[in-house]
């Protein structure tokens, strides 16, 4: 099919780099020159594992082409995939849908052919519904266009597999025609097993946020069941395993931590609290606000731990940074928890040493104040506090015997809950998470031996002998050490 992908950002350039990989011929179109000369090259404009490598053949093939012009995508396309942002609105929870407006304004009267405008935008409610008379209206004499609303699911950093094989399809139709080219536009998917679900184009628009919403209100909830752990001297991670085992919930987004951040989850749980309200319904959403809120309070008490780490003032101290994107797998600093925790702290007077594998030059952008460093070791070169804030792999894999050769003081916290906190309180490190009971590991790895061969202790004076729980010489030596 000649199909036109109206905006290049995240979604649109995934999407046309995806649709062109199956063997549709696609023409991508945005008002950023500067974004459109990039693609056209074969490069993306931002980081997507596996999004340069599909962009490179499908451009030297010729089936991929950018550009600019509205006019060129009229007479070139029999599907119209609309795939610009639509942002919370300034002053509101709503969703600003005139970038989705604006180009349908501009498309519409272009178009040389019969045609379907897809809309895969997340917008309110209704949306298909008004736009629908507005494509009807705009169409040129003798050409049929239609609307319909196909919502995307991508998540960062795995978005290719998300499009390529998809969990599900969602057709917003209102004509068997619309849903015959839809089924034509994702054949090899369709045949590979994807289940497809034809609607209408009010539940289509309702698919996307309530997923959204679904999946914030149980990142919450575990969060919440985080901060009664740490009450009730309970472990939220063994807790979530025995959830996660029924089938009824299941063990997705049960990972207490910092909490949702990106472009999309809380503006989506924000929109469809305001959409709901002006519908008349805003009693049935009123918890999505407690989502909101809790989620918001998890940066927060990231802060708050941090600063009693540092011995209940952050002033003059040194905070070493590990991670500030969003999430692992992506250089989006959108709305990012961990970038919020670093701003934060650098606020109340610490000099922040940051690292992340991708976004350390976005989150400069952002935030100039914050110091960044090329590896692990010279962000935590000389470091009161150690926050794990993005749960990128080779952070996991750090060695903790090795990291505290180069702090001043060996504090973790780890606002993801995924580092194996056990191993590094064997090194001597004080380690924090939200909601878990840490229990000291057995040692391993080198170890730095004080006079007479023994192990050094961490917190001053001598050695102990091991106690009961402690399976060697105990590192810390003093009565701080959870074996005694």
């Amino acid at each position: 099919m000649r199909i036109t992908v109206i905006g290049t950002g995240y979604l649109g350039a995934v999407h046309a780099a995806c649709m062109a990989s199956i063997g549709h011929e696609v023409l991508g179109v945005d008002s950023d020159a500067d974004k459109i000369t990039e693609l056209a090259a074969g490069r993306a404009p931002f980081y997507e594992p596996g999004l340069a490598d599909l962009l490179r053949p499908a451009v030297r093939s010729g089936r991929l082409r950018f550009g600019t012009s509205f006019a060129e995508a009229g007479a070139f396309g029999e599907l119209h995939f609309i795939c610009v942002g639509t942002p919370q609105l300034a002053g509101s929870y709503a969703a600003d849908v005139s970038a989705v407006d604006a180009a349908v304004e501009r498309l519409v009267p272009r178009c040389a052919r019969d045609c379907l405008i897809v809309g895969k935008s997340t917008v309110p409610v209704g949306t298909a519904s008004r736009l629908a008379a507005v494509v009807a209206g705009l169409a040129p004499a003798g050409v049929t266009a239609e609307l319909a609303w196909n919502p995307e699911f991508l998540r960062e950093g795995t978005a290719i597999a998300d499009t390529l094989h998809p969990e599900r399809l969602v057709a917003g139709v209102s004509s068997a025609r619309a849903d015959a080219a839809l089924r034509q536009a994702y054949a090899p998917m369709i045949e590979a097993g994807t289940p497809y679900i034809s609607t209408d184009p009010s539940t289509a628009e309702l698919v996307k946020v309530s997923a959204n919403a679904f999946l914030a209100t149980k990142v919450s909830f575990i969060n919440v069941i985080a901060d009664v752990c740490d009450v009730a001297d309970a472990d939220v991670a063994t807790l979530a395993q025995a959830l996660g085992y029924d089938s009824r919930i299941g063990p997705q987004a049960l990972g207490a931590g910092l909490g949702f951040g990106g472009g999309c989850l809380a503006k989506d749980v924000r929109a469809l609290a305001a959409r709901a309200e002006e519908l008349g319904a805003s009693d049935a959403v009123a918890f999505l606000g407690t989502v909101d809120a809790v989620n918001a309070a998890r940066r927060r008490r990231a802060v708050d731990i941090a600063r009693s780490m540092a011995g209940g003032s952050l002033r003059g101290t040194r905070v070493a940074v590990l991670g500030v994107a969003f999430k692992p797998g992506t250089d989006d600093v959108r709305d990012s928890p961990a970038l919020a925790v670093a701003a934060a702290v650098s606020l109340q007077g610490a000099e922040v040493r940051a690292h992340d594998p991708r976004a350390a030059a976005n989150a400069r952008a952002l935030h100039p104040q914050l110091r960044f460093a090329p590896d692990v070791t010279g962000a935590c070169e000389g470091a009161d506090v150690v926050l794990h804030l993005t749960e990128w792999d080779e952070y996991q894999d750090v060695d903790p015997w090795a990291l505290r050769a180069v702090v001043r003081e060996p504090r973790v916290f780890d606002a993801r809950n995924v580092l194996p906190l056990e191993r590094w309180r064997a090194a001597g490190w004080t380690a924090r998470a939200f909601g878990r009971r840490i229990r000291p590991g057995r040692a391993e790895g080198p170890r730095p031996a004080a006079a007479g061969g023994r192990l050094a202790p961490v917190g001053g004076g001598s050695p102990r002998p091991p106690g009961p729980q402690c399976p060697s010489w105990c590192l810390r030596g003093d009565e701080r050490c959870e074996c005694w």
